[in-house]
């Protein structure tokens, strides 16, 4: 078939240039179906388009057009299909194109820039999959939506729709899935009883009033964050659904039996509820849990014992509940094909059973957070070949960890945090290639710096705080340590030695941009199932401002150092400075000396610095002005002298971030220099200071003091200059006030008056 006879045009493969209009295409007014899929294109959907008139089939997506929809695309009259999703779209959707009565199918999802609404449809439409999710939309929904008839797939999710739910969806007699979570709709959800087909229905995370009928034979129902105060009786007649989400409810009591006689069921999710017990009789059943593989109850008030667990499960997620017994003995046995498995935030006490490292599929092993006594089975650190997750931390565990991890250790976070672990750092360690997150802080354990972890390039948080550590801290010349190191808490041990600048320098992590681009901004977390949205989230105690923290999200975005009270001498290494996307700086309690490093003023993202109880001599540098964002500062009890830099952020400061400073002067300390030390000096030489004298002010004082003592000294010496004094004033007194002579009387007798003076 020739060029100018084609009725198709595939360009998936054409991936060499920037725009869509290409010579084959443009001029072949025959074409039907213009797919170019996936191509990199980054320039606008060019005009040219529209001489394709025959154009019945659309698809575009996966580009970076970052530009309008154009409204011509509303002239194609035979258009079936229109696909633009995942491409960068921004602007206003034209309402236009949703009017043209031939389209099948519209998806605009993944376009977050996207604007627009829903016109009023007309009742021709062949409109049969709606995808909107993940748009700018908003809006109400028009009642017309429900004429149209052929419609069986709507999904509206992560929009911003308002309103309620139109009661014209009813007639929707074709619709098969309906997603409309994640909006901000109200009122009551129609019953759909017209809608035999319907399959899956999502309207979590809304303000819906639910009450679905019983003659709905459903294969998922995600009613999360609606309101529910009790488990929807139509439930238990659902033979066939495999997908139930009810969490952020407020459902409370028992988790009823039949819930566990479904026995397609799949995913149950009841998390974020006020859930006590769960009936018992039916757990026991040799039936009960056939295919169940996953089971969120975390966040509840559920107590007593573990309940029985599902032989297929491969996600368990029992955290933050009341569960008070010991873990079974043989729980490993139940746990053949299980990758999730969390008992976090419990009341648990006893031993950690060895039969755990029979579960040989393990990913994520949580027991945080509980009062687990005992040591850690030496096998568990045997069988971290794929073993990613292990949470052990805030229990009360002895003993030393084991120094067996094998060679293909696939480690990705060991947090054993809080516990009361001795003896020293395992070596074999170093042997775990993939580890992001080391917490072993708040032990007792007593070594020197674990040198050997320099070649794991992938550790982003290390917590070794509160130990016995000693020693120097160095990267003994190692290129790259580090690269993805964003916390270091090495705080409340006793190392020694300068810190060394050299091992800054390859922390690039904390070298990056507080604007970088958002898509390198992630969190540490490990995604449980390859092909789902189930993640476990580091989360840490970090001390920041004084103040324990709780970080759920470890987002990369969030850097710091603390190297406080230990033995560290020296000064501060100018290379902190090169740090650029620190939060937090606490070297307090050391015995660093020489003067603050003026570099630290490009921290520009830092909000917290602690260098108090040291020996660090010389001026705050001026350029701590400009940081912005720093709300927190001690500088307290060093050997500062001189002025404390004048700003917005220092000004609101407590005078005890500056105490223990004998030579600093100025706010918030003092309103001037009022500690009776000389004024600053530059260089450690005198500085001569000229006070500026205001000589018009000084001669008008030495003149109105000259006068008036000459003119009062004549007065009281000079007897001569004294009578004609009173003469002058008694002549103009009596010009000014006539009748004065006459009152005076006889007084007159005490003035004299020379009569040649009287006229």
């Amino acid at each position: 078939m020739s060029v100018s006879d084609s009725r198709f045009v595939d360009l998936v493969l054409s991936r060499t240039g920037n725009s869509l209009v290409s010579s084959n295409i443009i001029f072949v007014a025959k074409v039907e179906v213009l797919s170019v899929s996936t191509c990199n294109l980054s320039d606008p959907i060019d005009s040219s388009l529209q001489k394709l008139h025959s154009l019945s089939v659309i698809h575009l997506e996966n580009n970076y057009f970052s530009s309008q929809v154009p409204e011509f695309l509303s002239n194609f009259s035979n258009l079936t299909s229109l696909r633009i999703s995942y491409s960068r779209l921004n602007g206003t959707f034209p309402e236009a194109i949703f009017l043209v009565p031939t389209p099948e199918t519209i998806d605009l999802s993944n376009n977050e820039q996207l604007q627009g609404s829903l016109p009023e449809f007309k009742k021709t439409g062949s409109l049969r999959s709606l995808v909107l999710s993940r748009t700018n939309f908003s809006g109400l929904l028009p009642d017309s939506i429900g004429e149209l008839k052929m419609l069986s797939r709507i999904d509206l999710s992560f929009c911003n729709f308002t309103g309620g739910i139109p009661s014209s969806m009813e007639n929707l007699t074709e619709l098969v899935y309906l997603d409309m979570s994640n909006n901000r709709l109200n009122g009551s959800v129609p019953l759909f009883n017209k809608g035999k087909n319907v399959e899956e229905i999502i309207l979590s995370h809304n303000d819906l009033s639910v009450l679905l009928s019983q003659y709905y034979i459903i294969t998922t129902l995600a009613l999360a964050s609606c309101k529910l105060r009790k488990f929807p009786d139509f439930l238990r007649y659902q033979s066939i659904l495999t997908y139930l989400d009810l969490s952020q409810n407020q459902i409370h009591g028992e988790i009823p039996n039949w819930i566990w006689r479904l026995s397609n069921l799949v995913q149950l999710n009841l998390s974020f509820n006020a859930l006590v017990t769960l009936e018992g009789p039916s757990l026991h059943a040799s039936s009960t849990f056939s295919i169940l593989s996953v089971i969120d109850l975390h966040s509840n008030q559920l107590q007593g014992q573990i309940p029985i667990l599902p032989p297929s499960a491969a996600y368990l997620d029992y955290s933050r509940n009341n569960f008070s017994s010991t873990i079974p003995s043989d729980i490993g046995n139940s746990l053949n094909f299980t990758t999730f498995f969390s008992l976090s935030s419990n009341n648990f006490h006893g031993i950690i059973p060895g039969s755990i490292c029979n579960a040989s599929n393990l990913q994520v092993l949580d027991l945080s957070n509980n009062s687990l006594c005992g040591k850690i089975p030496k096998c568990l650190s045997a069988m971290v070949s794929g073993l990613a997750v292990l949470n052990l931390r805030r229990n009360n565990l002895v003993g030393s960890i084991s120094d067996n991890f094998p060679g293909n250790c696939s480690l990705e976070t060991l947090d054993l945090n809080g516990n009361r672990l001795e003896g020293k750092f395992p070596k074999s360690l170093a042997q775990c290639a993939k580890l992001e997150v080391l917490n072993l802080g708040n032990n007792q354990m007593t070594d020197s710096f674990p040198y050997l972890l320099r070649n794991i390039s992938s550790l982003r948080v290390l917590i070794l705080r509160s130990n016995n550590y000693f020693g120097r801290f160095d990267c003994h010349k190692t290129n790259g340590t580090w690269p993805m190191l964003q916390i270091i808490d090495l705080a409340n041990n006793s190392f020694t030695g300068d810190i060394p600048g050299n091992c800054l320098t390859t922390w690039r992590a904390m070298m990056v941009d507080g604007d970088a681009s958002p898509s390198v901004l992630n969190q540490a977390k490990f995604r449980v199932f390859q092909f789902s949205e189930l993640y476990y989230r580091d989360a840490l105690t970090i001390t920041s401002k004084g103040l324990e923290v709780e970080l759920v999200k470890i987002l990369n975005i969030y850097t710091s150092v603390d190297f406080s009270c230990n033995k560290f001498s020296g000064s501060i290494p100018k290379e902190m400075g090169g740090l650029i996307s620190l939060y937090a700086l606490n070297l307090s309690s050391n015995t660093l000396t020489g003067e603050i490093p003026s570099s630290l003023a490009n921290l520009k993202q830092l909000e917290s610095l602690d260098l108090s109880k040291n020996n660090l001599s010389g001026q705050i540098p001026e350029e701590f002005a400009k940081l912005n964002f720093l709300s927190s500062v001690n500088l307290s009890y060093n050997q500062l002298v001189g002025l404390i830099p004048t700003s917005t952020q220092f000004s609101t400061l407590p005078a005890s971030s500056f105490e223990g400073n004998k030579g600093l002067w100025g706010p918030p300390l003092t309103g001037d220099n009022r500690t009776g030390m000389p004024l600053p000096t530059n260089n450690g030489s005198h500085s001569h200071v000229r006070q500026e004298i205001d000589w018009d002010f000084v001669s008008a004082e030495i003149g109105f003091v000259s006068g008036f003592g000459i003119a009062i000294g004549s007065l009281l010496f000079c007897k001569k200059w004294r009578k004609w004094y009173y003469r002058a004033m008694y002549s103009i007194l009596v010009k000014i006030f006539p009748q004065l002579e006459q009152r005076l009387g006889n007084h007159r007798r005490h003035v004299y008056i020379n009569p040649r003076w009287r006229s």
